[in-house]
């Protein structure tokens, strides 16, 4: 077992006031603090980021980061609801696919509530006319069109299907009411999908050739609700 011997340990100085760093085990005592006045300083030039804020205040907000527009969602969704509204480019080729996202949640969640548990369907549908869709307005327009336009158009006019199951509800769509209700919304909704589509991709003169395709993918949805 060794023994253990006090020491008397001396930091040597480094440009600090001349008294060491020492500290005396058997008498005890507190280290000795250097002058911080006398210490050097850190230059801070004007083009360095030391010494100055985070920038946290100049950063955009989180929904612009994310492509979230609410002037947008509402400016196109006022577009669906009033289909012989004429709106402006940048709304037609707006990607945004939230408005899409929330529109497809309130059509899968009415149909839960009549329990027809349709998720599945309502996605995968959604997915193979998107890609036919896209396919489509490609061959047809010269200067094309992103597969992300097309979802966000498509999942924007499926907002009259969501009115449409929201009245399966309350009364049955497999009589004639039901009959003439389901092809009201199927033109609705392929007449403000072409709208938006002639409007994004300027083919003026094709819009029936655009809203038959429309009108298939629709006509699914209305299926799906019925039964």
């Amino acid at each position: 077992m060794t023994d253990y011997y006090p020491s008397n340990y001396q930091y040597e100085n480094q440009g600090y006031p001349d008294q060491p760093y020492s500290y005396n085990y058997e008498q005890g005592g507190e280290y000795p603090s250097p002058d911080l006045g006398q210490m050097s300083e850190v230059p801070v030039t004007p083009g360095s980021s030391y010494g100055q804020g985070t920038g946290f205040e100049e950063e955009p907000p989180l929904l612009e980061e994310l492509g979230i527009n609410f002037d947008h969602i509402k400016n196109k969704t006022k577009a669906v609801l009033n289909p012989f509204m004429k709106p402006d480019n940048e709304i037609a080729t707006d990607t945004d696919l939230a408005g899409p996202l929330v529109f497809c949640l309130l059509f899968g969640g009415v149909l839960l509530v009549s329990g027809k548990i349709h998720f599945g369907y309502i996605y995968g549908v959604g997915l193979l006319g998107c890609l036919s869709m896209y396919t489509v307005l490609n061959l047809m327009s010269q200067n094309g069109v992103s597969a992300v336009c097309v979802m966000s158009i498509l999942g924007y006019c499926l907002l009259p299907m969501v009115l449409l199951s929201a009245c399966s509800l309350l009364i049955t769509l497999q009589g004639i009411l039901g009959l003439v209700l389901s092809i009201l919304i199927i033109v609705w909704c392929s007449y403000a999908a072409s709208n938006l589509f002639v409007l994004a991709l300027s083919m003026h003169d094709q819009q029936l050739l655009v809203a038959y395709p429309c009108a298939l993918l629709y006509g699914v949805f209305v299926l799906l609700t019925i039964f």
